[in-house]
């Protein structure tokens, strides 16, 4: 009797989003590790699935949550409807790491999400419809966030998008005049993924906030990718003396479950109570587990201090991979880029450390630059050892 297996069909009934899906077939997953082949293979997992396992895979205190909502309740109703403990303990716990201007949490699924709220609630509280956002940024997926993209490589089949978004490049002060009294808001990475992990000068950042508050734009920072302690503080922005009027998280924040967040003052964010009333719905957003297992992340993260250590295990990376073949190592904590000469030479460097046993990957707008983003639970053991695959697979490939 013929068996279909799992590979044929991934192929066959899941939409593929390349030609050349990495197609691991991973049974399970534990801290920093994957498993392949019943657990035979190994992978250490350098990439987080992109930013999110910044705990680990599988992580106790979060599985113990988890558990423990489900013996309560999952969905209820709409999102804003019911009084949940796990959005409300969730709520404070991030408010508590935040300035006080950022008091008031509007949940969503995913970071895509929490970016088209973003987008809604700057135009509905600004009565203003432009948006600025940077060249070489990604937020997200969706045609709102889609349109704020700053490759047009990503748009140009998906055209029209939305009107009125203007660009910038991050770090040149010179293009700040572009933000004027028409503009809603800028949305800003505070590091920058996509681009390859571009780290600015606070002088810059702090730069952009002086020019949104002269002209009564909001400042968005989308830290997606860099919130829940990937940096070396809790939030990017801490280290940069600059405070956002929007925050937007997800990734990182759920130790694997699905969730994200747009955080304002309840000042901006009591627009969406009227004219028209529901402004803004969801139906899964601030799913009780998704929750309960966030507020489990931020505590682990918070209780065993690892966004204070992440500086120095960036640091160790970039002592360790020394190499002809690698032109620069730059980031911050543990949000690195390495950079090669070009996307034919990273590419099969990839490629042999995954056979090696090392997952890592490339960046949509800097596809010369090898991602390392491993969880924050990682060891200097265990760095060690993957900069020593990667080093070998330099050597075997270049």
């Amino acid at each position: 009797m013929y068996t279909v297996t799992n590979r044929q069909l991934f192929f066959q009934h899941i939409a593929q989003t390349s030609d050349f899906p990495l197609g691991l077939e991973i049974d399970r997953a534990e801290g920093v590790f994957l498993y392949e082949n019943g657990g035979q293979t190994a992978y250490m997992d350098l990439i987080s699935g992109i930013g999110v396992s910044n705990v680990g895979h599988r992580h106790p205190h979060v599985l113990a949550a988890i558990h423990n909502q489900l013996d309560k309740y999952l969905h209820l109703m709409v999102y804003g409807e019911y009084v949940q403990t796990p959005q409300t303990a969730l709520a404070q716990a991030l408010a508590d790491t935040l300035p006080p201007s950022l008091n008031t949490v509007y949940f969503t699924n995913s970071g895509t999400e929490a970016v088209e709220g973003a987008m809604k609630l700057a135009k509905r509280y600004t009565n203003r419809s432009e948006i600025i956002s940077c060249f070489n940024a990604y937020h997200g997926s969706t045609q709102g966030a889609l349109s704020l993209s700053g490759d047009e490589n990503f748009k140009r089949n998906y055209r029209p998008l939305l009107p009125d978004i203007r660009h910038i490049q991050h770090g040149n002060r010179a293009h700040l005049t572009q933000i004027t009294q028409r503009t809603a808001a800028v949305v800003m990475e505070v590091v920058c993924g996509e681009a390859g992990v571009r780290v600015p000068d606070a002088a810059y950042l702090q730069a952009v906030r002086q020019r949104c508050s002269e002209v009564g734009a909001l400042l968005i920072f989308d830290e997606i990718q860099t919130g829940f302690g990937r940096t070396g503080t809790f939030w990017a922005f801490e280290a940069f003396a600059t405070t956002p009027d929007i925050l937007l998280c997800a990734k990182g924040m759920g130790g694997g479950m699905p969730i994200g967040a747009f955080i304002s003052s309840a000042e901006i964010m009591s627009v969406f109570r009227n004219n028209p009333i529901l402004g803004h719905i969801t139906t899964f957003g601030g799913h009780p587990v998704s929750c309960a297992a966030s507020l489990a992340t931020l505590q682990v993260i918070q209780n065993e201090k690892l966004h204070e250590q992440a500086e120095a295990k960036g640091q160790l990376i970039k002592q360790l991979l020394v190499h002809p073949a690698i032109r620069e190592v730059r980031g911050k904590g543990l949000m690195l880029a390495v950079e090669f000469d070009s996307f034919d030479v990273l590419k099969p460097v990839i490629d042999r450390a995954i056979e090696k046993g090392v997952i890592t990957d490339w960046f949509l707008f800097c596809n010369n630059s090898m991602r390392i983003a491993p969880p924050l639970i990682i060891t200097e053991n265990q760095i060690r050892e993957a900069c020593a695959i990667i080093l070998d697979a330099i050597d075997e490939t270049y």
